[in-house]
């Protein structure tokens, strides 16, 4: 069995997180400019035996898909066209950011690590997929 891959896409960069081979525990795994995501991706898929990418769908609180929503179309739709053998789901990631902000706070985080944006980026991705393993039964 492959591993589940969680992806929190934005603009300028993307958080990833990922699951054992069991697909029991999410861990935050990386923090990749966006231009540079499909190298990335490119390596870690050879290394690696992942079955399904859940990636983090932008809505806004009363479910309307976000300003960046058409984004993560095209991105989604490169990534089914060049990993075709890859499962590419999206998952709604409404208020994630918002809870990984929380969650470096409560664990104790300084300052510095409060506001660095690709640690904030790799906890929502664990988010997404915490949450999509969550609500699956294998």
């Amino acid at each position: 069995m492959g591993r589940i891959m969680g992806i929190d896409y934005g603009t300028k960069r993307v958080g990833l997180a990922v699951t054992d081979p069991e697909r029991i525990i999410a861990s935050r795994l990386e923090t990749v400019p966006t231009d540079q995501i499909f190298d990335y991706l490119e390596t870690y898929l050879t290394q690696e035996t992942v079955d399904l990418i859940v990636v983090g769908e932008p809505m806004h609180p009363d479910g309307q898909p976000a300003q960046i929503a058409h984004l993560v179309v095209g991105f989604v739709r490169r990534m089914r066209k060049q990993f075709p053998t890859v499962e590419v789901l999206t998952w709604d990631e409404r208020f994630t950011s918002v809870e990984a902000k929380q969650i470096i706070l409560q664990g104790g985080a300084g300052r510095k690590k409060r506001r660095d944006k690709a640690l904030v980026d790799q906890v929502s991705a664990v988010l997404i997929l915490e949450d999509f393993l969550k609500n699956h039964i294998w």
